[in-house]
């Protein structure tokens, strides 16, 4: 006992005097990745293979890529994140999301880099305990993707137990950084906003929904962290309905927004979803977010969608088609 805590407070020690003088960023076309990649390049050596350059399935392509290279932090967002694809070719995703990984977290350890993970809220999915969950709860995820990604935390801690472990969870983004991005929540949002159509949510789905940029910025505490796993989004316990009622409640919306939001009581009736993530061992390390409405609330404000503060009128159907779209 005494010695794993030695360990643990020499390993806190690098992490405090740890420098990412050069990162990189794997799957920096994506949606996380190439955020992220934007952000930090101002300020650091960034490097962003493509999968010609480096294939993350071939332990060997990683090694001389990163040998060659010699990153201080690797930030690992290449990933099939889509669930219904991950149910569909489990073979091929498990080999990106959980052999890939591996691989990462094997030459990190070698060449002596941080290793930071993409990991995922699915984790807590079907889990047998309420939320808000913790990062210690014995979990057996309810889908494909969890599952892979439960498995690639635990083999890659085992490799390398230094490497730190982001559970994220659904995140999103005002702005569209290419053409052939898919949209997100927000964007979904505010499109059906302008365009008057009605706001359907689930009555049975609870998770955190975290402002991408808010992850991107905490990304420098991240590399400082202790090896394990980390819950690390905005804070929610309520259900998406709910969420959205409590964020037009905030921003004061008048009855023709209020209207517009209807219930989805169909989505997970049959086994409602709670995946919603306990903030406690971040927020122990000073990592903060804002929480999910309060996040919805900042965006929605930024957007020139729904003007926060104003009188009902202005948070009306008349004024948002009048605001400014993209």
């Amino acid at each position: 006992m005494q010695e794993e805590k030695k360990r643990e407070k020499k390993q806190e020690r690098m992490n405090e005097e740890h420098a990412a003088g050069k990162i990189l960023i794997t799957g920096a076309s994506g949606f996380l990745g190439r955020r992220t990649a934007e952000y930090y390049r101002e300020r650091y050596e960034v490097f962003m293979p493509g999968h010609q350059e480096m294939d993350i399935t071939d332990v060997q392509s990683v090694g001389r890529y990163m040998e060659g290279h010699r990153p201080d932090t690797v930030i690992h967002c290449a990933a099939v994140s889509d669930v219904g694809a991950c149910a569909r070719e489990p073979e091929h995703s498990r080999k990106v999301n959980v052999d890939g990984s591996r691989n990462i977290a094997r030459i990190c350890r070698e060449i002596g880099a941080k290793c930071i993970l993409s990991s995922s809220d699915q984790v807590y999915f079907k889990s047998p305990v309420s939320g808000p969950h913790s990062e210690d709860e014995v979990l057996n995820p309810g889908n494909e993707y969890g599952r892979q990604k439960l498995l690639a935390e635990q083999s890659c801690l085992q490799i390398n137990p230094d490497c730190v472990f982001l559970r994220l969870s659904w995140m999103y983004d005002a702005a569209s950084k290419s053409e052939w991005e898919h949209g997100d929540f927000l964007r979904t949002l505010l499109a059906n906003l302008r365009e008057g159509r009605e706001l359907v949510y689930p009555v049975y789905d609870v998770r955190g929904i975290t402002d991408v940029n808010q992850v991107i910025r905490n990304l420098e505490k991240a590399w400082k962290l202790p090896g394990g796993v980390w819950n690390f989004g905005s804070f929610n316990d309520r259900s998406t309905f709910d969420t959205m009622e409590a964020v037009f409640s905030r921003l004061n919306c008048g009855p023709e927004i209020i209207s517009k939001l209807k219930k989805n009581k169909d989505a997970f009736s049959d086994s409602p979803r709670d995946i919603s993530m306990d903030p406690g061992k971040r927020k122990r390390y000073g990592i903060e977010f804002t929480d999910t409405a309060e996040g919805l609330c900042a965006a929605l404000e930024k957007s020139g969608v729904i003007p926060h503060g104003y009188p009902q009128s202005a948070c009306s159907a008349s004024a948002i088609a009048a605001a400014p779209s993209g």
